[in-house]
């Protein structure tokens, strides 16, 4: 379902103007604080007033200024999750679930059938009975989640999900939202000023600095520009799909790529399954460049890649039993980018790959 986006809101120090066209499962709003993300994702909700321009899904016209057209939120079948994730705290998990319920059976949907599904999908059975001020903040932000999917909505608005959350809950739920996205129709937004979080959830995304749209395309290509890698407020991370190959000892080995090309890591140990799809991350900070084979490191992953014009000079030098990095450029990280397809969970990778 296509989402169509043209608007300007008039805001404190600039001018929201946007025009967007996303048909992708997930699309991202990626930006540095007051950029206009979360005022573009609220006025696609209809939560902000004084838009001018158009908002279509589909066949249905939202907002149409021209032609006195804006629907009040209601009426924009539009699940909304913002930063705070707030809740009613008058009612348990379950009863916050299930506030769309009307909705969802005004469109055809079974709300009963909807909670089974999202309970699955976000592990929220536990938590039914719970009241919401007993749980923790990644339980609210599942709760939050998972109350705007009940609604049966025909768009999702996710304004900063993982925000203010510490690495290792961030590092649990990315892979929850990672679930939904391969396994639910709806179309999402996502707001974020964190590259993990685009490269590993969106299929494209549009760059936003002072309320102007500055850059769209895929986020593992936008994120090597200089000019958006600027923009990111959170250290950057390369984030890449594996496989848990095995474990040896107080490690696991990860694959990379496919198996027939791919490169094996040496990782701190995973209790994910063996076999099961992994999501690595790679920060920069971990990374080193060599001309040359680097020796007498404590580094347990080297990939080496020469830079070359030909298929000759850009073999990879390797020792027995070691694989090459997937890609065909001398430049070890671009290559590593460029294998983002789809990413499942993430233990941190251990070492520098160099070359």
């Amino acid at each position: 379902m296509r989402l169509e986006v043209d608007i300007r809101l008039p805001l404190d120090r600039f001018d929201l103007e946007v025009e967007l066209k996303a048909e992708g499962p997930v699309t991202g709003i990626f930006g540095p604080s007051g950029s206009g993300k979360s005022s573009l994702l609220e006025t696609v909700a209809g939560l902000r007033r004084g838009a001018t321009g158009t908002v279509r899904l589909g066949d249905r016209v939202w907002l149409d200024s021209a032609a006195g057209v804006c629907l009040r939120p209601e009426a924009r079948d539009v699940g909304f999750v913002p930063q705070d994730s707030l809740l009613f705290p008058h009612l348990d998990v379950r009863r916050n679930l299930l506030a769309g319920a009307g909705r969802a059976r005004r469109n055809g949907g079974s709300p009963e059938a909807l909670l089974g599904q999202v309970c699955e999908l976000l592990e929220l059975g536990p938590l039914l009975a719970r009241d919401v001020s007993s749980l923790s903040g990644g339980e609210r932000r599942r709760v939050a989640l998972g109350r705007a999917l009940c609604s049966g909505p025909r768009l999702l608005l996710l304004d900063e999900p993982l925000a203010s959350l510490d690495l290792p809950l961030r590092r649990r739920l990315l892979p929850l939202l990672r679930r939904l996205r391969s396994e639910l129709t709806t179309p999402m937004l996502l707001v974020s000023h964190d590259p993990i979080e685009v490269q590993a959830l969106c299929d494209e995304m549009i760059v936003l600095r002072d309320g102007v749209a500055v850059a769209r395309g895929e986020p593992h290509r936008l994120l090597a520009d200089p000019r958006v890698f600027a923009l990111a407020e959170e250290a950057f991370e390369n984030v890449l799909p594996a496989r848990h190959l095995r474990r040896e000892a107080s490690t696991s080995v990860l694959r990379l790529g496919e198996a027939d090309g791919g490169v094996e890591l040496i990782t701190l140990a995973s209790s994910v399954e063996i076999g099961a799809e992994v999501l690595v991350g790679l920060p920069s900070s971990e990374i080193v460049l060599a001309t040359e084979r680097p020796v007498g490191l404590s580094a347990r992953n080297v990939a080496d890649q020469r830079r070359g014009g030909g298929d000759d000079a850009r073999r990879a030098r390797h020792r027995p039993g070691q694989r090459r990095l997937p890609g065909d450029q001398g430049d070890v990280v671009p290559a590593l980018r460029r294998r983002l397809k789809r990413v499942r969970q993430a233990p941190p990778a251990t070492g520098c790959p160099g070359g």
